[in-house]
């Protein structure tokens, strides 16, 4: 029982609570709608004096393009200009048609009546003559290649291959001898030339072919004071070794007379 009677007033407390702060919240607002003001726009004045220019602005875009224009009227005709260079030739055209034969000429006076026999002796010398000059042109070739020589001797390397005996004919015709080495110095200087020339052996004026086994050189002179015989030479291989040749280590060896091979000429000083 005397639960519910304090339950009640807790109650009857609450409600007057709530009773007064409504009426003190609504007098508050009623205090300030009372203070509110309201703002009513007042007339237009009059136009006020033109400021100065401002400074430009800024570029704007770049507009679009704008249509093509009508064409303008043709100008008048110019000037002719200079000509120009010369242009490179053109490929040759290909060769048109022969044409119609031309008439035929009177015929030539007759020719003067001449000895045959003496015709042909005189074609005959020119061929002669002709063979002679182109022989001696080879010579001159070769001499113009260059040449070795000691105190007495010249020697001529001859790049052309022959057989023994047509070599020493070619010198002889020449005025010398296939080279004669007779001494340390001429032996040397020879070998020098092959050596130089970059081959590797020439026919040189030594043969037996007089008497097997005793070798003198192509002027008949015999081998009495030097030699250049390489080890186990002259050994006469076959029985068909009766030339000689020399290597570029200057060294002699007994070899056939029928191969072909390049040749030293020898000539006297005192001859040319």
């Amino acid at each position: 029982m005397v639960e519910e009677k304090q339950f009640l007033s807790m109650i009857l407390m609450s409600v007057v609570t709530l009773l007064m702060l409504q009426t003190s919240f609504g007098e508050h607002l009623a205090e300030e709608s009372c203070t509110v003001q309201i703002l009513v726009p007042g007339l237009k004045g009059e136009l006020g004096d033109k400021g100065q220019k401002g400074a430009p602005g800024r570029p704007g875009r770049v507009g679009p393009p704008g249509e093509i224009g009508q064409p303008g009227l043709r100008g008048h005709k110019g000037i002719m200009g200079r000509y120009g260079k010369v242009g490179p030739s053109g490929f040759k055209g290909a060769k048109g048609d022969m044409g119609d034969p031309g008439p035929r000429g009177p015929n030539g006076d007759p020719g003067l009546p001449t000895d045959c026999s003496s015709m042909r002796k005189t074609i005959g010398e020119m061929d002669i003559l002709v063979n002679q000059l182109s022989s001696e042109l080879k010579f001159i070739k070769n001499a113009v290649a260059g040449i070795k020589e000691t105190d007495s001797k010249i020697y001529l390397l001859v790049k052309e291959e022959k057989r023994y005996s047509d070599a020493e004919f070619y010198c002889q015709s020449r005025g010398g001898h296939l080279a004669m080495p007779k001494d340390e110095g001429a032996n040397n200087a020879i070998a020098g030339y092959i050596t130089e020339a970059g081959l590797n052996r020439v026919y040189v004026g030594i043969h037996d072919l007089q008497v097997e086994g005793v070798f003198t050189y192509v002027d008949l002179s015999p081998m009495t004071t030097f030699s250049k015989w390489r080890k186990g030479e002259p050994n006469n291989a076959y029985d068909d070794e009766d030339c000689a040749e020399m290597t570029a280590s200057g060294e002699w060896t007994d070899v056939s007379c029928n191969p072909t091979m390049c040749f030293v000429c020898e000539f006297d000083k005192d001859n040319i």
